[in-house]
């Protein structure tokens, strides 16, 4: 039976690796040239002249990320040696803020959570108590609550600090929107998995993974090895090539692109939203007329998957010589005007890579929901970087607004589900499920489209 999978971005790349792993013959593509989609490397250069490899996002796992880890030991990652493991943390400049204590970063789960905010540095006692009493009020209601219901309507009784240096922040990296506009229902299977969930190989579910390597070696490329290594004659790796349409044919559908197409059982579509709905209003619009069934399916797909809104991550990446931070990652303070101070974290990222010498000076600034032009987000970050940082010489390497990043996770979305058409899947970060646009949603829509097979 012949498999294709259109796009090889972190859903793909599973996806692949469980059908090749179930007996499928795969074919991959891929239309550019390089693995990860929207998590993966992006070379560049110092000011220096010191060539390096950045990412084109700054992303982090959680130990709860279990589908991913696994899949990463799968490939031959050993993600102990690959992530650089922190107890649960989100720690200030000053040195205020939530921080799980060393003593506590191998109890089981809640008690490293609890641990963490009753040791919360800054904040008073009420605080603290009222986060727990919350806590287990969450998990008493089963981590459930009214569709409709907004992360702030949720957190509604929270005092002020508790929302400025825990949940916004929070939400605002988890479900790329402010608590005001995230869903609270999305918001709560993030706290449930984290704070009261399993974590992987021993790591406490809420740890914090940071990647020590680019995104594209964490896991795409160790996964194409893979299945060239252990699938080589039933596998198919086609980079640099661009599936422009597919068409239904009796028991499976034909791909076709420049000059080529090949027919295939069944088809595991994994590129980005916008244009999976294009191919299958395409796909619609070349279905015979005997069968409407079939284009009513695909257009009905594709208006859910248009229906979707869309929110923008900055990375600001930036270099001075000695740079370090006094953790591999802090938490940034907002300010009454946002956009005067629009990074919410910075990574040291020569403490993550500290072997390689090209990454040492290296920060990356990430501004979660960010709005407004490249060059002034720019600039606005390396002004937070001398007032809350100390940093004054900071240069500039690279900016990358991805003004797609993620759906907006709002109360009451409905996602495209992964089925589309009789032998036709979705996978992305962005198909019906629990969890907001991660790399664990995208490597478990990979699996379930794979399986579902």
């Amino acid at each position: 039976m012949k498999l294709a999978i259109v796009g090889a971005g972190w859903a793909g790349m599973a996806a692949a690796v469980e059908a090749a792993g179930a007996g499928w013959h795969v074919t991959l593509f891929e239309a550019t040239r390089t693995l990860g989609g929207r998590a993966r490397a992006l070379p560049a250069q110092r000011p220096d002249g010191v060539a390096l490899t950045l990412d084109n996002g700054q992303h982090i796992l959680i130990g709860a990320y279990a589908e991913t880890l696994a899949l990463m030991q799968r490939v031959g990652v050993s993600p102990g040696e690959a992530l650089l493991c922190l107890p649960q943390a989100l720690p200030y400049p000053d040195g205020s803020g939530l921080q799980t204590p060393n003593w506590a970063a191998r109890w089981p789960a809640p008690l490293d959570a609890v641990a963490a905010i009753a040791t919360a540095r800054g904040w008073r006692w009420a605080d603290r108590w009222a986060l727990i009493r919350a806590s287990l009020a969450w998990q008493r209601a089963g981590f459930a609550c009214a569709p409709q219901l907004t992360v702030a309507r949720l957190c509604a009784a929270l005092p002020q600090r508790v929302m400025d240096e825990l949940i916004e922040p929070l939400c605002v990296s988890a479900l790329n929107l402010p608590a005001a506009q995230a869903s609270a229902q999305v918001f709560l299977c993030v706290m449930r998995d984290a704070l009261f969930g399993t974590g992987f190989g021993g790591w406490a579910a809420s740890s914090l993974l940071l990647p020590r390597t680019d995104l594209s070696a964490l896991l795409p490329n160790a996964a194409a090895q893979w299945l060239q290594t252990q699938h080589s004659g039933s596998t198919q790796l086609r980079l640099g090539t661009r599936v422009l349409g597919l068409q239904a044919l009796a028991g499976g559908w034909q791909l076709h692109g420049s000059g080529w197409q090949e027919r295939f059982d069944r088809v595991v579509w994994a590129t980005a939203a916008s244009p999976a709905a294009q191919a299958m209003r395409q796909a619609a619009h070349g279905t015979p007329t005997e069968t409407p069934a079939l284009a009513e399916a695909l257009n009905r797909w594709a208006d859910t998957t248009d229906a979707l809104h869309f929110t923008a991550i900055t990375t600001v990446y930036a270099w001075a010589p000695g740079v370090r931070l006094a953790s591999p990652m802090l938490a940034l303070r907002a300010t009454p005007n946002a956009h005067a101070a629009p990074a919410q974290f910075v990574f040291d990222r020569g403490q993550l890579n500290p072997h390689d010498a090209s990454a040492q000076g290296v920060l990356a600034f990430v501004i979660s929901a960010s709005e407004g032009e490249r060059d002034e987000l720019q600039a606005r970050v390396l002004q937070q970087a001398a007032q809350q940082l100390g940093l004054h010489q900071l240069q500039p390497l690279q900016t990358v607004v991805d003004k797609r990043a993620t759906f907006a996770c709002t109360p009451g979305l409905q996602r495209p589900g992964q089925a589309i058409a009789p032998g036709l899947w979705a996978a992305g970060d962005y198909v019906d499920g629990p969890y907001p646009a991660t790399l664990e949603a995208a490597v478990r829509s990979g699996l379930a489209a794979a399986r579902a097979l």
